[in-house]
């Protein structure tokens, strides 16, 4: 008896992925050898909202900009495509199609035990987070525990009191059969210094 392949996400969930409405089920096993998930939206709003964080944060924002890890901008209604790969690891490209050119954000999640994923997000893997994956009402959930830095070749660890609190929820519109995606960055004291939500319609295909 054979079963179907799982994305990190699904190992991370075990039992708990039936729980997951059908279309994410589906988004949740692993993409075939030789196969892209390739899906096609419109982010409603993605980067820093605000103007004053921006400026604060300016060059560690622009830093990660150019590592593929985190728009430092702020834009609304951008269209955006997403490519999954898996090949024991899911790699992720979101490539948001700017009115000034197209940027790409790029990371690769793996499974943890103990129901968690560690996304090492960037070239070099930036910024890594270890998240906790839920079910939740049929929606996919995450939270981060730990959010670290790659300086050179040292990787630096937040402390619980200033890290980043990244939290991510997959879900299914009712009704359009579009599939969305939100995530909020919050930092102790600074608030929002990152976010993205918008809708997407994704299929399977063969790989170019």
């Amino acid at each position: 008896m054979t079963t179907d392949p799982l994305s990190p996400y699904a190992a991370a969930l075990g039992t708990r992925r039936d729980e997951l409405h059908p279309a994410l089920q589906a988004y949740f096993r692993a993409v075939p050898r030789g196969q892209v998930g390739v899906g096609h939206g419109v982010f409603e709003r993605v980067g820093c909202r605000s103007r004053v964080v921006r400026v604060l944060l300016g060059p560690v924002l622009h830093a990660l900009e150019r590592r593929g890890a985190v728009y430092a901008g702020w834009a609304e209604g951008v269209p955006f495509t997403v490519r999954n790969r898996d090949d024991g690891v899911r790699s992720a490209e979101r490539t948001l199609h700017l009115p000034d050119g197209d940027w790409t954000m790029r990371d690769r999640v793996r499974p943890l035990p103990h129901g968690r994923i560690v996304d090492r997000l960037g070239r070099d893997g930036v910024l890594a987070a270890v998240f906790e994956v839920k079910a939740s009402e049929g929606a996919l959930a995450l939270h981060s525990t730990r959010v670290g830095l790659r300086l050179g070749s040292r990787r630096i660890r937040f402390p619980r009191c200033i890290a980043p609190r990244i939290r991510l929820i997959e879900s299914v519109g009712d009704g359009s059969g579009l599939q969305r995606v939100a995530l909020t960055v919050d930092v102790p004291l600074l608030g929002r210094i990152h976010e993205y939500a918008g809708t997407f319609r994704y299929d399977i295909e063969e790989d170019a």
